[in-house]
């Protein structure tokens, strides 16, 4: 099953079903970049502005570096770290 993201201002992608978003989106694709892809850099820092409810829980991890990058602890999120579980709207905020 596949899952639409959206990004404000953006094309939508299709992501699938439990898939991290980061191994969805390609480089010549994705309306977000990628820096490490491992959720140490805040490159892909999105905020989310519908459908949290279809992303994974918030890690220890992903908590850390937002509290370095991100004005809104509530609603970004690091791209990377997002795993799909239906449909999303998000604003890209990264670097």
């Amino acid at each position: 099953m596949k899952h639409i993201i959206s990004f404000e201002n953006k094309k939508n992608v299709e992501v699938g079903e439990g898939k991290l978003l980061s191994e969805e989106l390609d480089i010549g694709s994705s309306p977000v970049l990628f820096g490490c892809r491992t959720g140490i850099c805040g490159t892909c820092l999105v905020k989310v502005k519908n459908g949290s409810e279809h992303l994974n829980a918030l890690t220890q991890e992903e908590k850390e570096v937002l509290e370095l990058c991100s004005s809104d602890l509530k609603n970004d999120r690091l791209a990377c770290q997002l795993r799909i579980k239906g449909n999303v709207n998000l604003e890209y905020l990264g670097k």
